[in-house]
């Protein structure tokens, strides 16, 4: 096997590697981010139908109801933004070394 036919198939195993890392990363982002929408979507909305003290005693229910929410989706987007971050780093060393290795072809094929 040449040197340049090693190299290209060093280079393809390399951009599958990268292919993978980015797939895996695009999918953290995407749980990320849909935990981020469900702390968003446990903002209150006035009921207007109620009285003031009804009003008042329903959001007092629901904040106690929506503290608990909060907490759990905390604790579950700390875990996804710290796989995220991890990812993120995988992704960035294997796409350093796909872009290594074809800036090394460029300097092969001359």
């Amino acid at each position: 096997m040449s040197k340049i036919s090693q190299h290209m198939r060093l280079q393809k195993l390399a951009q599958m590697a990268l292919d993978q890392d980015l797939a895996v990363l695009r999918a953290a982002a995407t749980a990320r981010d849909a935990s981020l929408q469900h702390l968003k979507e446990l903002a209150p909305s006035a009921a207007s139908d109620l009285s003031p003290l009804q009003q008042a005693q329903t959001l007092l229910r629901y904040e106690t109801w929506a503290d608990t929410r909060r907490a759990e989706i905390n604790m579950i987007l700390a875990r996804q933004t710290a796989e995220w971050l991890a990812q993120r780093e995988t992704a960035k060393k294997a796409f350093g070394k796909t872009e290594a290795l074809r800036l090394l072809q460029g300097k092969i094929m001359r």
